[in-house]
């Protein structure tokens, strides 16, 4: 990948204000973007790590990218160095305001090229006001199914199984799911898919686990590699074969408010999140080239017909 040619001053720079116009925010021409969802009912995977970094790396590489922080803790908004007192609106409110465009609420972050839409302590209280809420699990999707001026939308879900991620769930394209190399992990997973067929049978049709990814992987240790092996002979090719390994740089970068990648580029962590931003952009290809090929038999069906 290119990106690993840019130092992280080249991803760096100066904050800006989320009072900026948006004009120049949200830039060119708008699109459907692609949206992905970091989900595991668990906490502790690296959810947070993985969406921050993820994100980072396609901006890295050219790509325009929205974050929208949908936990309450907002780990990722200050890991992305939004201050909390500067912000006005947020996630909450691309929920709960039908007025609002989500390129409305994006707010620059220090990488060129990447958004976030910040958590809020609002959305505490948004599992209770979306118990009440009229079409409460599509909320999500009618705020991001639209043309929006990003090649990709990344939402980081809280850490339960509850109706902000139901929503995210609904809204979006398909799932990278984060699996810490762990004795509990694969029983925790097992809940993870079960409502993921749910989801598909009842909101989503085509809802999908785009990979698993194995994070805070320790090669000496016997368990993570047991672990590593059960969930690849479970899910097979689904398995992204990029592994993030435990790494003290990428647990130091969110107290700078940086990615990992823009704290130490040459750090482990940082590397591995590249090649997984590289892994992901392959398989988006594979993605669209079958989707190209079934519509084309589609249309050659309707004209022998």
């Amino acid at each position: 990948m290119n990106s690993t040619k840019h130092t992280s001053k080249d991803l760096v720079k100066s904050p800006v204000a989320p009072s900026r116009d948006r004009d120049s925010m949200t830039g060119g021409g708008t699109k459907m973007p692609r949206l992905l969802a970091i989900a595991n009912q668990k906490g502790g995977v690296g959810k947070t790590t993985t969406a921050v970094n993820l994100a980072t790396a396609l901006a890295a590489v050219g790509k325009r990218v929205l974050l929208i922080d949908l936990d309450p803790q907002g780990n990722a908004t200050t890991g992305l160095g939004v201050k909390r007192s500067d912000i006005r609106k947020s996630a909450y409110d691309l929920l709960f305001d039908e007025a609002v465009d989500a390129a409305q609420l994006a707010v620059s972050t220090k990488v060129p090229g990447l958004f976030v839409i910040p958590s809020s302590m609002h959305l505490a209280g948004a599992e209770i006001e979306l118990v009440t809420a009229k079409r409460r699990e599509y909320k999500l999707r009618e705020a991001l199914r639209r043309p929006l001026p990003y090649d990709y939308i990344i939402t980081d879900c809280p850490p339960s199984l509850s109706l902000v991620t139901l929503n995210a769930l609904v809204a979006v394209d398909a799932i990278v799911v984060p699996l810490q190399c762990e004795f509990y992990a694969l029983e925790g997973l097992s809940h993870l898919v079960k409502t993921i067929e749910k989801v598909r049978q009842h909101f989503n049709p085509k809802l999908d686990i785009h990979g698993v990814l194995l994070t805070m992987f320790d090669p000496r240790n016997r368990l993570s590699t047991a672990v590593a092996d059960d969930v690849r002979e479970f899910f097979g090719e689904k398995v992204y074969q990029t592994v993030i390994p435990r790494n003290v740089r990428l647990s130091e970068a969110p107290s700078y408010g940086l990615p990992a990648i823009v704290y130490d580029m040459k750090c482990p962590g940082a590397q591995a999140y590249i090649h997984l931003a590289a892994e992901i952009i392959k398989r988006e290809k594979k993605i669209n080239e079958a989707a190209m090929l079934s519509q084309q038999g589609a249309v050659a069906m309707l004209e022998a017909g």
